[in-house]
């Protein structure tokens, strides 16, 4: 069992010794709920506020697997970072632009129609299109059926070799196979004007596994905080429970760093 982020928020601020909290966090299952249909996710404006508080005091990044547009459109917040699908696309403030795979385009396209074809006869199976990946939720296929999902992704994915499979949480999505990731996606954030070049201490909260790569690459310069009711393997140092919790200790968090400017 991991300690609680919760009970520890002077710890772990304190841990930044000196440097200035960089907070990057995952969208689904960790800001929302997570639910049946992922275009239901809408943000709390209770935590819409509590990022605007912490965002007026240290940098704050949001990395989801949903597209850029769709996941800044969710939150609301400006001046902040957004990189969506799963680090692939990255804007922020002053003109901060990364963006990967666009030549994978075609062949994604291509994956999307083969895949659709195929989900089609599996009752609950659910495909969503992103700019640079194609997702195949089971969340709502029969238990009996979940196999048939990930048979039909990887018959796609032996179609097309520039494709990779990345497993989440009821989801299975097939990306460009280039060597790239939450935890580059971040390493990459914090050497940006936009981060200080190296004055930022990193903490990453998130739930799912694509989160694991964000945990392993912190491991050494910063902290990761698995938001999760079950102990499982993780990288993560600390644990929240839910992100009404991971509301709870950002807006402590807040707290704590609005204290020390008075």
């Amino acid at each position: 069992m991991l300690p609680s982020a919760l009970n520890l928020v002077d710890e772990i601020v304190a841990v930044a010794s000196g440097k200035r909290p960089a907070v990057f966090l995952d969208y689904d299952g960790t800001l929302t709920p997570i639910v049946s249909h992922p275009e239901d996710a809408w943000l709390p404006e209770s935590m819409r506020q509590t990022l605007r508080s912490l965002a007026a005091r240290v940098p704050v990044a949001i990395l989801s697997g949903r597209d850029l547009d769709d996941v800044r459109g969710r939150v609301l917040v400006d001046g902040i970072v957004y990189a969506g699908s799963h680090g692939f696309d990255i804007a922020g403030a002053g003109g901060l632009r990364r963006e990967l795979g666009a030549a994978y385009l075609p062949v994604l396209d291509t994956a999307e129609t083969e895949l659709r074809e195929a989900l089609d006869e599996i009752p609950g199976a659910q495909l969503e299109r992103k700019h640079f990946s194609v997702a195949a939720h089971y969340r709502n296929v029969n238990e009996n059926d979940a196999f048939r999902v990930a048979l039909a992704v990887d018959a796609v994915a032996a179609r097309h070799r520039e494709l990779r499979r990345m497993d989440g949480k009821k989801v299975y999505e097939l990306l460009p196979d280039i060597d790239w990731n939450k935890g580059k996606a971040v390493l990459w954030l914090l050497e940006t004007p936009e981060l200080e070049r190296g004055n930022a201490f990193p903490i990453f909260i998130g739930d799912d596994r694509t989160d694991e790569d964000a945990f392993r690459a912190l491991e050494k310069r910063g902290i990761g905080i698995l938001v999760s009711e079950q102990p499982q393997v993780t990288a993560a140092s600390y644990s929240l429970n839910n992100p009404e919790e991971v509301e709870e200790f950002l807006q402590k968090v807040a707290d704590r760093l609005h204290a020390t400017e008075l």
